[in-house]
């Protein structure tokens, strides 16, 4: 960090018990929110952070960087969740098992084994689409080519039809001028899998798991859909007990989406959306007393946020106002953001 006009620098540790007019703070994903706190109280009229995202390419170590999603609202985030002080072995051993159990962790493994269990079948699919073996290899050897299967994948637990959909998109226009096939037709599949497949009486209801990650399905291996169905289970458990345990301790989140409903129907609707909420608060950190927190930075945030806010949706719009009144969603909505 940087201290005063005289612009020399000295370490988070060095500063403590320093102060200065001013201080800037290079805070980097190993930091710790003890020395973030010291390093950003040093200043009495100004403290400034800087975020570090990226690092030499030669670097070994993993580093937030290396995900282009990764943002300084997320570095920030990790570290203030990241404590030098000493643990006991009992606080330990807490920390580690809300870590491993957590939606984000299990979510995680969820979409790796998805990845790889779906593969092969993806790939057949890409092949057989109508583009030429070129192209066709190309969008297999993309980097964009985990985030077209990903999107298929969230595509058919829409119920759309991906045999047939996947080559009408190519079909539809050239790839004369694109620089990644794989990212454009991404692109294309995205914009024509907004809304779920079917309409009215024939909608069914889209297979997410806890109500936002999309589920794996077609042939694999029975290894890959034991591991799938193992997670699947731990996903459903952890956003049940998050929900349970928001309401007897009377979070405040919860509070904001009103209490639950007697009639069995409108309850069953009411706990669904919340539950959908608990998931998407533990697998994107959010803390704050409003159910959604402020909108999400990466894709992936921003699509899972959608999905909790038409949960909540989904609930407001008359579900559970006794005798079916269907009042306007934007009189009784609760405030999602910060």
């Amino acid at each position: 960090m940087c201290l005063g006009h005289l612009g020399y620098a000295v370490t988070a540790h060095r500063a403590q018990g320093i102060t200065t007019d001013t201080a800037h703070v290079l805070v980097e994903p190993t930091t710790t929110r003890e020395n973030l706190y010291v390093a950003m109280t040093r200043g009495r009229e100004s403290n400034q952070a800087y975020v570090i995202l990226d690092r030499p390419d030669d670097h070994a170590a993993p580093h937030p960087g290396d995900n282009p999603d990764a943002t300084a609202r997320t570095v920030l985030y990790g570290v203030l969740q990241h404590s030098g002080a000493e643990l006991s072995a009992h606080e330990t051993i807490t920390a580690e098992q809300d870590q491993w159990g957590s939606i984000a962790q299990l979510a995680a493994e969820y979409e790796t084994i998805a990845a790889a269990a779906q593969h092969d079948r993806w790939t057949t699919l890409v092949r057989g689409s109508g583009l030429t073996d070129d192209q066709a290899q190309a969008v297999i050897d993309s980097d964009a080519f985990g985030a077209l299967t990903a999107e298929l994948r969230r595509a058919e637990a829409n119920h759309h039809n991906t045999a047939t959909l996947l080559p009408r998109l190519i079909k539809a226009r050239g790839f004369a001028d694109a620089d990644d096939i794989a990212s454009v037709i991404h692109h294309r599949l995205a914009n024509a899998t907004t809304r779920p497949a079917g309409s009215g009486r024939t909608r069914q209801a889209p297979r997410f798991i806890a109500g936002l990650i999309p589920s794996a399905d077609g042939p694999m291996a029975d290894d890959m859909r034991k591991a799938l169905d193992e997670r699947r289970e731990l996903i459903e458990v952890r956003a049940n007990a998050l929900l349970d345990r928001a309401r007897i301790e009377g979070e405040e989140w919860i509070a904001a989406l009103g209490a639950e409903p007697k009639r069995a129907r409108a309850a069953q609707t009411w706990r669904r959306a919340a539950r959908t909420v608990a998931a998407y608060r533990d697998r994107y950190g959010i803390t704050g007393p409003t159910p959604l927190g402020a909108e999400g930075e990466s894709d992936a945030q921003k699509i899972a946020r959608a999905r909790a806010a038409a949960a909540i949706q989904t609930y407001v719009q008359g579900e559970h106002v006794p005798g079916g009144d269907r009042r306007s969603a934007s009189r009784t909505s609760p405030d999602l953001s910060l």
